[in-house]
This record gives structure tokens, C-alpha cells and sequence, in this order.
């Protein structure tokens, strides 16, 4: 890997102390420094976590914001002090285990067509994660729900690796592991800053593809991912903002008679929860629904 090849690994941090150090480290001891920077954009965390970052990982460099931007502006303001040619979107509850730099980067400079990767992801187990998605839309929803079903058994997990257990084109790779080219990544103006958490990836990886790129998943050079430790804190409130970013989603990239079944299908759902167990943020769904536009 020359020095034109240089990349910008960039993480976005919120009340992430207890899984930092871990993160932070297996990066110093995997990737070198020469090969890289690391950037973290800490998102106005109310814990240890910039002191921590000060005092035990000096050569980071580290954008402390005055408010939580979410997850997609985060980043953002990392890739506009990026230096290098590429750019690593990690989260901060991951763990690497090798140097994966040289393998990304190989592909990328061999195939001038792929403008995205995703790389595999496992559990602290070892266990194969899902980290790709078909296209958003009814269908594609439909799809991810049923491998979303057939991953909770143990068969039909290791049948998905065993299907992915080579380079594959995939039309979305999530953000916890997230490789692009920065001069891409510029050229659409980063991340839709109105996602504030979640289809923020999704919506990139959309508009990547719109522009005749591909994107690649490979299973080579594995990273651990905790897997939803920045929300679980909070499900209640993300779960409002999940169905928030899925209505815009639809709203930008998806037909009007898809809209209107999104609409008409989480009114019937939430409806029925709310019935069921009266909860405000229930009710914040319904209401959504209809004052969307």
C-alpha cells in the first residue's frame, strides 16, 4: 500500500466509554501508523469518554462537538478533516483483529467501479452476523425480514455464511464497517444529515449505486461487532427515530404507492401496540405517520 493509498479511519463516539478502550486498541495494535489516521468525532458524550480518549490514545486525533449531531453528521465532520483517500466509517463497539487495510484497499484500486465495501462481521463469539441488506423498498423489507428470521436458527445462520463466504455485490452494507472512496463520498456530499440514527448507510449506499457504482461485501479480514450497544440505553426513543428515518427514506428514494403501504401498514401496527399497551412512543408513531409530508 503506497502512500497515495493512505486512509482516514474515522469513528463516531456518544457515551461510548466502556467499549473504547477495547475498540481503540485493536486498532493501535493492528494497523500501522504510518498507514493511517484515526479520527474520532465524540458526539457530546456525558460519560469519561473524552478524557479517556486524552489521556490513553494521544496520537487519535479527537473533534469534541457541543451537541449530538447523530450518527451521519458525525462522521461527516470527520471526512471533512480526512487526509486520506479512502475512508473507514467504524463503530466504536467493534473489535479488529488483523490489519484489513491492504485487502480493502487492493480492491478498490482494482476495481475502479466498486465505490463501497462492507467488510464480515462477527459476534464476540465468533458467530457469523448479518451485515448487508437488499435494497430498501416493500420487497426488499420483505427479503431482510426473512433472512433477518431465518438467521435465529443455527442452520440457516451458517447456510447465509456459507453463501457469503466469498466477495459478493450487495446493494447496502451497514455502517458499523464502512469503506468508500473519499472523493465519492465528497462528490454526494457525505452522509443525508436529516437521518439522525438509522437508513443513513442505506440511503448512501443508494445513492452510491445511482451514481454506477457497486458495492462489495467480503468476508475476508472479519471485524467483532458488539451490535447495538449506542442504543440499548435509549430503545424506546430510537425506535421513534427508526420509523422517522424509514418514512423519509421512502418518501426520497421509493414510489407513492410504497409510501402510502409504509403508512398504511405502521398505523395498523402501532395502532394495534398502542391498544394493547398504551405507550407515548407508540403514540408518537401514529402521529408521525400522519403529519409526515
Amino acid at each position: 500500500m503506497s502512500l497515495t493509498d493512505f486512509v482516514s479511519i474515522i469513528l463516531v463516539n456518544f457515551n461510548g466509554e466502556d467499549v473504547l478502550v477495547d475498540c481503540l486498541s485493536s486498532l493501535e495494535r493492528f494497523i500501522p501508523k504510518d498507514k493511517c489516521e484515526i479520527i474520532l468525532v465524540d458526539n457530546n458524550s456525558q460519560d469519561n469518554s473524552v478524557n479517556l480518549i486524552e489521556s490513553k490514545f494521544p496520537r487519535i486525533k479527537l473533534i469534541k462537538l457541543s451537541q449530538n449531531l447523530g450518527f451521519g453528521a458525525g462522521n461527516n465532520v470527520g471526512a471533512k478533516e480526512a487526509r486520506g483517500n479512502f475512508l473507514f466509517l467504524l463503530n466504536t463497539d467493534t473489535i479488529v483483529t488483523s490489519n484489513f487495510l491492504p485487502h480493502l484497499v487492493e480492491l478498490m484500486v482494482k476495481n475502479s467501479d466498486v465505490g463501497v465495501i462492507g467488510t464480515k462481521l462477527i459476534f464476540p463469539d465468533g458467530h457469523f452476523q448479518i451485515s448487508f441488506s437488499p435494497e430498501i423498498g416493500i420487497m426488499g423489507e420483505i427479503k431482510a425480514k426473512k433472512m433477518h428470521k431465518n438467521a435465529k436458527d443455527k442452520n440457516g445462520l451458517n447456510l447465509m455464511e456459507q453463501d457469503f463466504r466469498d466477495i459478493k455485490n450487495v446493494d447496502i452494507v451497514v455502517g458499523a464497517a464502512f469503506f468508500i472512496r473519499t472523493d465519492l463520498f465528497n462528490l454526494l456530499g457525505g452522509f443525508d444529515e436529516r437521518f439522525f440514527m438509522y437508513f443513513e448507510e442505506s440511503d448512501l449506499c443508494q445513492r452510491v449505486r445511482n451514481k454506477g457504482y457497486k458495492i462489495l461485501y467480503t468476508p475476508y479480514e472479519p471485524i467483532i461487532h458488539l451490535r447495538g450497544h449506542s442504543v440499548k440505553k435509549s430503545s424506546n426513543k430510537m425506535s421513534l427515530e427508526y420509523r422517522r428515518s424509514q418514512i423519509y427514506y421512502y418518501y426520497k428514494h421509493r414510489p407513492m404507492w410504497e409510501i402510502l403501504i409504509l403508512k398504511a401498514y405502521l398505523f395498523i401496527k402501532f395502532l394495534y401496540e398502542y391498544i394493547k399497551t398504551p405507550n407515548f412512543y407508540n403514540l408518537e408513531i401514529i402521529k408521525l405517520v400522519f403529519t409526515y409530508q
